[in-house]
Order: C-alpha cells, then sequence, then structure tokens
C-alpha cells in the first residue's frame, strides 16, 4: 500500500489499511474485461477474458493470498484461479482470497441484467474449504431476520420459513418476495414458495447477487432459497457477514459421483453451516462490480471516451458499505 506523509497534529491517528479497497481495482478490471461480451453468446470467451484480468490485478497487490475455492470447478477446467493458486505480489500479508470473475456468466453471455464481478479477502485459514464440493444448500435472509431462522429452516416447508420472514419483518406472506435461479431442480421449490402465497423472483443466474439483495434489508428481496455453488455459497457468506444478515449452508450433491467424491473427501453431507462457520474472524473485506445492470448495481457502461463502472465495497470489521462509481479513461 501506498505510504502517505504522517502529519504531526496531535491527536491525529492515520486510517487503518483498508484491504478492500485494493480489492476493488480487482472487480472493477474483471468486469471491464466481461462487459465487452455482453450479449455476444460467447460465456466462455467471457470467463477467461474476466479471470485473465482479475488474475492480473490480484497479482499487483500487496500480499500474499491463496485462493481457498478456485474458478476450475465452475468452467470445467485450468483457470488462472485455480484453487491453491497464490495471487498477490508476495509483500504483504497472508490473506485467503475467494474470487469469481464473474458471477452470473450466462447473464452476460445473452445480455441479461444483474451480473457482477466479486472477491473477497479474509485472514489466512479463516475460510471454510468446501473441498470436492460443487454445490450446496442455501438460505439468505437479513438482519432484522437473522435471529429468527435456525438450522431447522433449511428443512422446514417453504411456507413455515415464509411465515417466519413476514413475521420478522412484519408483513403478509404476500409481501415477501424470494430470490430462486431458475433451474429445473427448483421446480418444486418454486410451486411451494408459490403455493404459500410469495412472491417469486426468478434470474437465470447469479446467486451472489441474489444474496446480496437479501442479505441488505433496504432491497426488494426478503430472502434467498435453493441450491448453488459451493464456490458461490463461500463468497455470499463473506458479503452476508459484512452486511449483518444470516446465512445457512449445506453441501447438496447434485450426482452420485459428487456425493462419493464428498464422502471420500470426509465431508460431513448433514452439517448445516452459518456465515461464522463459513468465513471467521473480523477483518473480512467484500467488492463487487457490476457487469451488466441489475438491482445491486448498474454495469459497465461505454461513453466513447471513458467507461464508468459502480462497486460495492463491504467491511465487516467497521460495518461499511462503499458504492463507488469510477470513470476508467480509455487510451
Amino acid at each position: 500500500m501506498t505510504d502517505f506523509p504522517v502529519s504531526k497534529e496531535p491527536g491525529y491517528r492515520r486510517p487503518p489499511p483498508h484491504p478492500g479497497l485494493d480489492l476493488v481495482r480487482a472487480t472493477e478490471a474483471a468486469a471491464l474485461a466481461a462487459g465487452r461480451y455482453m450479449g455476444l453468446a460467447d460465456r466462455h470467451g467471457a470467463d477467461h477474458a474476466a479471470q485473465d484480468a482479475m488474475a492480473r490485478a490480484l497479482d499487483l497487490l500487496p500480499m500474499k493470498g491463496n485462493i481457498i475455492c478456485g474458478e476450475e470447478g465452475r468452467v470445467g477446467g485450468h483457470s488462472p484461479l485455480n484453487s491453491q493458486s497464490m495471487v498477490g505480489n508476495g509483500k504483504g500479508p497472508g490473506l485467503d482470497v475467494e474470487v469469481n470473475a464473474i458471477d452470473g456468466a450466462g447473464l452476460v453471455a445473452d445480455g441479461k441484467g444483474g451480473s457482477l464481478s466479486v472477491a473477497a479477502f479474509a485472514p489466512p485459514d479463516a475460510m471454510w474449504k468446501p473441498g470436492p464440493a460443487v454445490y450446496m444448500d442455501k438460505l439468505v435472509v437479513d438482519r432484522k431476520v437473522a435471529d429468527s431462522i435456525g438450522p431447522e429452516a433449511l428443512d422446514a416447508p417453504p411456507g413455515w420459513t415464509l411465515a417466519t420472514v413476514a413475521r420478522s419483518k412484519g408483513k403478509e406472506v404476500c409481501d415477501v418476495v424470494v430470490f430462486i435461479v431458475d433451474r429445473p431442480r427448483h421446480k418444486q421449490l418454486i410451486h411451494d414458495v408459490r403455493q404459500a402465497g410469495a412472491r417469486v423472483l426468478l434470474r437465470q443466474g447469479g446467486d451472489v447477487g441474489g444474496a446480496l439483495l437479501a442479505a441488505d434489508e433496504s432491497a426488494p428481496v426478503d430472502i434467498m432459497m435453493g441450491i448453488g455453488g459451493a464456490a458461490e455459497g463461500l463468497m455470499a457468506a463473506c458479503a452476508v457477514k459484512a452486511l449483518g444478515g444470516a446465512m445457512l449452508g449445506r453441501i447438496a450433491p447434485q450426482s452420485q459421483s459428487e456425493r462419493q467424491a464428498c464422502l471420500d473427501g470426509g465431508v460431513d453431507l448433514e452439517q448445516v453451516l452459518s456465515c461464522r462457520d463459513m468465513v471467521q474472524g473480523d477483518e473480512v473485506y467484500f467488492s463487487a462490480t457490476g457487469i451488466t445492470d441489475g438491482l445491486v448495481l448498474h454495469g459497465v457502461r461505454y461513453h466513447g471516451d471513458y467507461v464508468d463502472t459502480q462497486s460495492m465495497v463491504l467491511r465487516y470489521e467497521t460495518g461499511t458499505r462503499r458504492i463507488i462509481t469510477t470513470k476508467h479513461r480509455l487510451k
């Protein structure tokens, strides 16, 4: 980090370091790279461009970073952001790093809203390691509901959970909005939520963005439910913790081979994880930059000789949330 002159005025205290303000450069770089692929039906091209840009940006940061759950499982091959890869220039503190160069790559390819570039930092050994697990069942709520939702909610009928959310927020179930990723595996869940009388916000992808919406008490979503990526679950836990919400997760293998790999790897398929289980410590930082316009952030916008990005930086220790709009000059 840059060493600024220290004021000699009595009582002056140098602001504490804020790695999240470095981290945002990595999500901005990935978003700028992915933004060029919006609507081109080239999911893999967008993925690889974003990963390469994020990896280059991370390697400029003053840290000894270790990626906990990388991109190789999601893209089905090698990535510069593979699990256990070391990132940073090697001259700073050791950090656990979690990345998702594009949360919602299909949204970018199809020109749909809601895709983000996201990344998080935590102290060494603070992040849960999913191991061979690819999928997990997730439930996210905001701080108003956090104390009312316990591990039993993952097995309870959706109607019971939605009634608890409604009661905690002082509203009717018919006014509750549920974020669900539109996948065939959620057919019964969507039916049950509708039968309970709640409203459903369906998206084709981007469940980290869904977790951000559900954990933000000012957002138009009350709860996120459903099965998504385990890596995305770890990422979401960092953001939800910083926002003061609550998250529950449990490994949910979607194939016999995944289930067997989890069993062989000693993964507990019954354990219900909370945010505290998935990311520990106070020094947790999260950054997201919009790629396509969505409810969380606006996307990359081109203006001829410059480009606009909008980012969110969260810091758990201080509870701060920064919305950063940046103008990037085009050479």
